[in-house]
């Protein structure tokens, strides 16, 4: 029970990240547009920019967990890469519990009435002629840390799997 359910966490951070990487594309035809427009033709729109600035934000906030979940953050490789597997899972284990989990639930529990307000105004740009979707952009706060906290539950799955085959 405990694969299938630390697999369907995969399998939903993985899919948010396949989805995700198109607004990368997505960012570089905006740009691009955006760029010809200003210095070929001397227009530009306020929504194009902040659309950039949108696009960015989705990637990098929802796409934190697919990395966390392919192992590419940062961390001290110069110890761990010379653990045991036992001693990597007690090292993922201690780290998701002690470190992760309440980072993960602080951000969410400090953000929320953030991203509340925001959407009880629907709140838009501030400037003329900007996207009215700042709401939908605030929003991105607690969902960040949520899709970690769930791929730190599926790490902490993992760990205990790793720990329970090696005893």
């Amino acid at each position: 029970m405990l694969e299938k359910f630390q697999s369907l966490i995969n399998s939903f951070n993985e899919w948010i990240g396949c989805c995700v990487a198109w607004f990368v594309i997505a960012m570089v035809i905006i740009t691009f547009f955006n760029v010809v427009m200003r210095y070929g033709f001397n227009f530009g729109l306020i929504a194009i920019q902040e659309s950039v600035i949108y696009f960015h934000s989705f990637t990098f906030m929802l796409a934190i967990a697919y990395t966390y979940k392919h192992n590419e953050h940062v961390r001290v490789d110069i110890f761990y890469s010379k653990y045991s597997d036992t001693q990597k899972a007690w090292t993922d284990l201690l780290g998701t519990l002690f470190l992760l989990f309440p980072f993960c639930l602080y951000l969410i529990f400090s953000s929320w009435e953030y991203a509340n307000n925001s959407w009880r105004l629907l709140e838009g740009s501030r400037e003329a002629g900007g996207l009215p979707l700042v709401f939908v952009l605030k929003t991105l706060v607690p969902l960040m840390p949520a899709l970690l906290l769930l791929q730190g539950i599926s790490t902490f799955c993992n760990s205990l799997m790793t720990l329970r085959s090696k005893s």
